[in-house]
């Protein structure tokens, strides 16, 4: 018989699908085991949604630990839903002391940061779609703009395409190599796996 501790999950709150790939990526490369009850990862559609997750979350689990991954440019909806919560913070204490840890423009830009241009073409090039991203780098709007900032947009112009890439990007980063918001929800990961939530 499991103990209550054990039986409590913790909640992961992520913005979208692509994320929600990223983050199972990422558990398996720290080591850590989602196949357990204790985390639930939770992709809302949209950082607006946090708040209606979270608190459909904690009516159902009062007392339970939650974390999240969000883009700082959406940070007024996090602090929204901690709040609706019934968290007590301040306007400028730091949301990662409630384990909530901010890309600083989306998560894919964080991977490519990590990985570097050429790693990251690598990696479009395993998915067979080095041809389209050079179709688009020839594009006159995007010809001259950094390398980084034109895989970024690359990314972003399919939904399946963040999807699809999204893990691939995190299964070529190594540990070392993990952006410094993905290391903070990566303990937090391991936290809950292990109990200590």
């Amino acid at each position: 018989m499991r103990d209550a501790k054990a039986a409590t999950p913790t909640l992961v709150l992520l913005e979208g699908e692509s994320d929600l790939a990223a983050v199972r990526a990422l558990a398996k490369l720290v080591g850590c085991d989602l196949e357990s009850d204790r985390i639930q990862l939770r992709a809302t559609h949209g950082v607006t949604n946090f708040s209606r997750a979270l608190s459909e979350f904690l009516l159902a689990n009062p007392g339970a630990a939650f974390c999240g991954l969000y883009d700082i440019a959406e940070e007024r909806h996090v602090r929204r839903a901690l709040a609706r919560a019934g968290v007590q913070l301040a306007h400028d204490t730091s949301l990662e002391s409630f384990r909530f840890f901010a890309c600083a423009a989306d998560l894919e830009d964080e991977l490519i940061a990590a990985l570097g241009a050429d790693a990251v073409e690598r990696v479009i090039e395993a998915q067979s779609e080095l041809a389209s991203l050079r179709r688009f780098q020839a594009m006159p709007e995007h010809r001259g703009t950094p390398a980084q900032q034109q895989l970024r947009r690359f990314l972003g112009t399919r939904a399946t395409r963040k999807i699809r890439m999204a893990p691939r990007l995190v299964e070529a980063l190594t540990v070392a190599q993990i952006p410094r918001p993905l290391a903070g929800l990566a303990a937090a990961l391991l936290a809950a796996a292990a109990g200590a939530a």
